[in-house]
């Protein structure tokens, strides 16, 4: 389907209202749209063999990079994109995947000649186009890799549509060694447009009030709330009994639940997010429980970064899974962050609730 025919659809069916930036962007979407669609395979013989879906000019075709405030919609219409999009070779991973994946990869491949070189044929390989969302480089080792890598992308043929907090110049800003980052930043610059989606519409604040998913403070009304739903939601055998927790084996490690069935789990927040969790634990109870409650989430302070930290992640994996959440917390949701360090990264997780 056309990208401007599925907006029009989407926003009619969540009685939304018309965002002139985002209107302004499906444009430029949809023109590439087209471009894609329309690209003609190779008509060499011996290219057809190697790779029957590699496209004659897709070398020639810019991809867009999306920036913008938190909430402003840009995983919503780089989504759209992706599911409407009438090719083959497709990929969206979330950033942080792909990294992992990355160095994954490395570690088995770094005892030949230009690894990241190699790595970056690969996906090319398979990939016509790839929607990265939340770009957002914090890290020395992501950092030195990505000049190479998406110099192998582009180079390979690959269309990147990108998401973003930050403009591709304020990427990794202040970070150590940033000067071997500069040629990520100019690769960037050079094979993307690079749109600033930043519209009069609040869609954080529209995310926040919707009505069940987030209860405060901590109390047994709030309980009551939590079991209702868990109730109407679970199907099958429920284990545990919210005095004695059931325990679950996560990726070799018990995690204990209050409840959980087959299609829903809840959590003490404490249980969760202290002690050795990462994102693996959180990528593999998305996987199994499409609807997850989290009790007990305390007001993040100074001494709460850690934990905030694994929240923040585990925010960001459940979403990215559409994975359905449901929390109680001792605050209301504006007031849940009172730190400084995570202050920004924890905007993003409150347009996600």
């Amino acid at each position: 389907m056309n990208i401007r025919k599925a907006y029009k659809e989407s926003l009619s069916r969540e009685k939304y209202e018309h965002d002139p930036a985002q209107i302004k962007l499906i444009g430029h979407l949809e023109a590439l749209q087209k471009k894609l669609e329309d690209l003609k395979p190779r008509k060499n013989i011996f290219f057809r063999f190697l790779n029957p879906q590699t496209q004659v000019d897709q070398h020639n075709i810019n991809g867009i990079y999306i920036w913008g405030d938190v909430g402003s919609g840009k995983t919503f219409l780089m989504d759209l994109f992706f599911k409407n999009l009438n090719i083959k070779r497709k990929k969206r991973v979330h950033f942080h995947h792909m990294m992992q994946d990355i160095h994954y990869r490395l570690k088995k491949i770094s005892d030949i000649e230009d690894p990241i070189g190699c790595i970056a044929k690969d996906i090319a390989r398979e990939t016509t186009v790839l929607c990265f969302d939340e770009f957002f480089v914090n890290d020395i080792a992501d950092a030195m890799i990505l000049g190479r890598l998406l110099d192998g992308l582009f180079c390979g043929g690959v269309v990147l549509i990108a998401t973003s907090n930050f403009k591709p110049n304020d990427l990794y800003k202040d970070g150590l060694q940033r000067k071997r980052f500069i040629p990520a930043i100019k690769q960037l610059n050079l094979n993307t447009e690079v749109f600033e989606l930043n519209g009069g519409i609040d869609y954080r604040s529209r995310l926040l009030q919707q009505a069940g998913t987030y209860f405060f403070p901590n109390s047994k009304l709030a309980s009551k709330k939590l079991r209702y739903f868990f109730n109407e939601t679970a199907s099958g055998e429920i284990f545990g009994n919210g005095f004695r927790k059931h325990g679950l084996i996560i990726n070799d490690r018990q995690i204990l639940a209050h409840y959980c069935a087959k299609n829903i789990a809840w959590f003490n927040f404490i249980d969760l997010c202290s002690g050795p969790r990462g994102p693996e634990d959180y990528i593999e109870l998305a996987r199994l429980y499409p609807s997850v409650i989290i009790s007990g989430i305390p007001q993040f302070g100074l001494v709460h970064e850690n934990q905030a930290r694994r929240f923040i992640t585990l925010v960001d994996e459940f979403y990215d899974r559409r994975v359905k959440l449901v929390i109680s917390a001792d605050v209301m949701i504006e007031k849940l962050y009172c730190g400084k360090l995570l202050s920004f990264e924890f905007e993003r997780t409150l347009s996600r609730l």
